[in-house]
Order: structure tokens, then sequence, then C-alpha cells
């Protein structure tokens, strides 16, 4: 494909592109065009294709095909309505997977939404492993205030120690050594660091609930105090296995230090990218 045909077939597509509610999309009947089909009903075969890949994908259909109706000119200043979709740009990526891949066309949007589609998929991962690595920050804060509210209810260190091991425990039906090595963790690591997001905010759900009520109920004592939090674990682990979630069959997550490293590089990585040459004093306009 030559450079004008590829920036001519990108001014096209950009082109068509709208906006409904901050989301962009694309009408099904312009995009038709776009991809080289004459005839709507071959082009409602592939958009059909699209929609099974979709579902496949556990994404909601109706969010990314919306059915809606388009206005079209007819002779003698008429005009008539017919059926149309918007199609997001996820959706316009399946239905170019699904295309005649022999067409220009396709084979040009096949790569032209892949590569959004990728981005998006990109940025949406790193939320994700942010989430993760404050869902750890949170906990870490949250144990330390409970090992505080502890210390002045008679548990040393040690003690608390124990106290958070009986807890993982009850929510995870294993030890802490047990998990450990199910998880491959390092045996000088906490397990938390190698947890899954929902594992680590429901061990600081946990840990809340523990503090709020030896505080409330005035509790004194180790033992009072470790059978309150092996307590709050269970009620969690209840919460989460009514929801067909068993945290100790959730695979491990990536280290939450190696993962701080990467993101810190890649932070430094785009901030390198940003920074403007020095023009040596030395201005083009003079």
């Amino acid at each position: 494909m030559k450079s004008e045909e590829i920036r001519s077939l990108f001014h096209k597509f950009e082109e068509v592109a709208g906006d409904l509610e901050g989301v962009e999309c694309w009408s099904a009947r312009d995009l038709q065009m776009l991809l080289g089909y004459s005839k709507w009903e071959n082009f409602e075969k592939v958009i059909t294709k699209a929609k099974d890949a979709c579902k496949n994908a556990e994404e909601q259909i109706e969010y990314h095909f919306p059915d809606v109706r388009k206005t079209i000119p007819m002779p003698k200043g008429a005009e008539k309505e017919i059926d149309d979709l918007l199609l997001t740009r996820y959706a316009c990526y399946l239905i170019a997977q699904n295309g005649d891949s022999r067409k220009v066309e396709i084979a040009f949007a096949q790569n032209y939404f892949a590569v959004q589609t990728r981005r998006a998929e990109l940025v949406e991962q790193r939320l994700l492993e942010n989430e993760r690595l404050k869902a750890r920050e949170k906990l870490s804060q949250t144990e330390k205030q409970l090992s505080g509210v502890l210390y002045e209810r008679g548990v040393d260190n040690q003690g608390f120690a124990i106290i958070r091991s009986k807890g993982d425990q009850a929510l995870f039906h294993l030890t802490t050594q047990m998990l450990k090595r199910k998880m491959d963790v390092p045996v000088n690591r906490p397990v938390a660091d190698f947890l899954p997001t929902i594992s680590i905010k429901a061990k600081d759900l946990a840990a809340e609930m523990t503090g709020l009520n030896v505080q409330t109920k005035d509790l004194q004592g180790q033992s009072k105090i470790e059978k309150e939090h092996i307590d709050n674990n269970l009620a969690v682990r209840n919460m989460l296995t009514n929801r067909g979630i068993i945290p100790e069959n959730l695979p491990p997550a990536e280290d939450v230090k190696k993962l701080q490293r990467k993101l810190n590089s890649d932070e430094k990585k785009v901030l390198k990218g940003t920074k403007r040459k020095p023009n040596n004093g030395k201005n083009k306009d003079q």
C-alpha cells in the first residue's frame, strides 16, 4: 500500500469519526463504504461475526454496537430513515478483523483500529497496576495503625505478627507458610506483596474492622483481639465465597516491588521524552 493511499484512508476514517457522550464512535453505514462493501446485507454478515467475537470476549454488545436510526436524503428533497449502528473503536476493530482481508480498506482498518485499541488496553492495564499498588500501600498503613492500637492494649510486635498470621489463615484457609509455598513467595517477603488486588483489599477490610472493633468494644489482651481478627477475616471470606470468589485459589500477581520499579521506569522514559533539547541560547525565529 502506497503512502499516499495510507494518508488518504487515514483522513477518511478520521473525518467520519463522531462523538457520543465522550465516546468516539463511527456510523456502521459510513464504515460500510469506507471498508469497500457496496451492499449493506453483506456488511451485516461481518457485523454479526464481530458481535459474536465481542460476546466471546465477554464485552457488552449493547455498548459497542447500539442500534440507531439514520436519515438519508432521497430524490426531490425527500428523506428516508434506515437502520444503522453506532460503533465504538473496539467494535470497528472487531469488524475489521472479521472482514475480507483481501480488501485494501480492510487491511488498513485492521491496523488502524488495532493500534488505537492496543493503546486503550495499555492505559487500562496501567490503571489496574496503579490500583494494586495503592491497595498495597493502604494495607501497610492500616496494619501500621492497627499495630499501634494493639500495642496500647498489651500486644507487642510478636503478638501482632501472630494475630495477623491467624487472620490470614482464617481468610485463606491456609497458614501463611502454606500460602507462600502455594504462591511461590520468597520466605523473607510478605505474602501481601504477591496477592491480587481483591485479596489485598480483603485483608485491608478485615484489618480495618479489627481496628474499629478493638476500640469500640474496648478489647484488651492478645487472646480477645486475636479472636476478633479471626472473626473479621472469616466474615470477609464468607462474603467473597458467597460470590464465588475463593481467595486461596486466585492466581498470584506480580511482585509489587518489581511492578513499582517498572512503573517508575516508564515514568522516567516519558519525562525524558518530553524534555526539550537546549538550543544553546539560539532562537530559530531570530
